[in-house]
């Protein structure tokens, strides 16, 4: 376990100086330093519970510390991070453990200075028995900040948009690892049998009500590595996701674009309801993924999927007319903090020129669906600004265009009051990632 600890002190050092991101630098130091599955799970647990609560773990240091919070060295407060991390939210690691790794962590990156001042932070924590005093609840965009560790703009946003239960709800979930969902390639399986095929790999699935052909995987491993993966049986997809097909509902014969496509789920999933029949165009701006796009769409048995190098943004490079068109645009990515929780604590996370570049995305795409044709419009963002703000605008430009009411499922409620031909789907009220979806047709 102590090697855990210290390769989880490397993972968040190179994401706090690098950038890096958490799934791609976790992996790799997993794999270099040769982790048991028990101490790659640890590793993980330490990572991920750190990075879901920094601004909590960074609170408490406050409380202990005379030093200012921005005056530690950055080393010293990830260690104190993954020791306060142990301390109070891990129930079975006792504390006098959390405490001397913490302190021998420090001395193995030659901290000895800090070692002792960890050691003291550490154990007047634990003197008061590992208790988060958390702010008085007299602003609650200060107390749901600190609680869930989210920056405080993001939580207004949130609580102003939504209303408090719904944003205390998102904030509940950005801690914990979120289900890992598989499409199952109907133009090859059926769910029951990648069901039985997965179970051969060692892996747990069960099937999901909806949407239909959907199943939750558990101890899946390395994906790549499954047969039924090598074999073309599933796609990784989240359930939000797969929604922006169900919706579009493709039929056989004809022709689709989906416009931002990379890294492909959606252009598989409407395959798959095309029954591998017709025509779609998969676009994007960067030559590699594409690539990766064509090589999904071969290990599928797919064929009907032609990328296109494009900018959805500018006219140029003419698309053929379509029946159905799917525009899942760049964004902020509000809805999937749970996968990526590094990216909460970007500075420029609300304030961005996004929302104009999605809605040139938007009105150009437009241009290219036939009459009585669909069109999906899509984000994985919690932001009105970015979502019905930008269809609603949309709607009243384009006098050719409306919306189409969206016929729900009983499995898919509405979390707020919205137009009828759009939903914004959170992690609380659907068991998937947070997710934007509305519908038009040219008249």
């Amino acid at each position: 376990m102590a090697n855990s600890r210290k390769t989880a002190f490397k993972v968040l050092l190179k994401i706090e100086q690098d950038g890096a991101y958490s799934n791609i630098a976790l992996n790799n130091a997993v794999k270099e330093g040769e982790l048991t599955p028990l101490d790659a799970a640890f590793t993980s647990a330490l990572v991920y519970g750190v990075l879901e609560r920094k601004i909590t773990l960074d609170y408490i240091i406050k409380q202990y510390s005379k030093i200012p919070l921005r005056k530690i060295e950055l080393k010293t407060k990830i260690i104190l991070r993954l020791g306060l991390l142990q301390m109070a939210f891990m129930d079975k690691i006792p504390e006098s453990a959390a405490v001397n790794e913490s302190v021998k962590l420090a001395k193995q990156q030659k901290l000895q200075k800090s070692s002792g001042f960890i050691n003291a932070i550490l154990r007047s924590f634990a003197r008061d028995n590992c208790k988060v005093k958390y702010p008085v609840i007299k602003n609650k965009a200060e107390y749901y900040s600190v609680k869930y560790s989210c920056p405080q703009p993001l939580v207004k946003l949130w609580l102003e948009s939504y209303g408090e239960e719904n944003a205390k709800g998102i904030l509940e979930k950005l801690s914990g690892r979120p289900n890992i969902y598989a499409r199952v390639n109907t133009l090859r399986t059926t769910a029951e049998k990648l069901i039985d095929a997965l179970a051969d790999d060692k892996v747990k699935a069960e099937k999901v009500d909806f949407p239909e052909n959907s199943v939750r995987l558990a101890d899946t491993g390395s994906i790549e590595r499954l047969k039924a993966y090598k074999g073309g049986l599933f796609h990784i997809q989240d359930l939000s996701s797969q929604l922006c097909a169900y919706f579009l509902s493709a039929e056989k014969g004809q022709t689709v674009l989906d416009i931002c496509s990379a890294p492909g789920g959606k252009t598989f999933t409407t395959a798959e309801y095309m029954h591998n029949s017709g025509k779609i165009i998969a676009c994007d701006m960067y030559e590699h993924k594409l690539k990766l796009i064509e090589k999904g769409a071969k290990r599928l048995g797919i064929d009907i999927v032609e990328t296109c190098l494009r900018d959805g943004s500018s006219d140029e490079n003419p698309l053929p007319m379509a029946d159905r068109i799917l525009c899942d645009v760049p964004c902020s990515g509000l809805g999937v903090l749970s996968r990526k929780p590094e990216i909460r604590y970007k500075d420029d996370l609300i304030d961005t020129n996004l929302a104009d570049i999605q809605y040139k995305i938007l009105c150009e795409s437009a241009k290219y669906l036939k009459e009585g044709g669909k069109l999906v419009y899509s984000t994985c963002t919690l932001n009105p600004q970015e979502n019905n703000k930008n269809t609603a605008k949309f709607l009243a430009e384009h006098s050719d265009f409306e919306g189409v009411a969206l016929e729900l499922p009983p499995q898919l409620g509405r979390a707020y009051e919205e137009q009828p031909y759009e939903i914004t789907l959170m992690p609380h009220s659907y068991d998937g990632d947070g997710f934007y979806i509305s519908v038009f047709t040219r008249r």
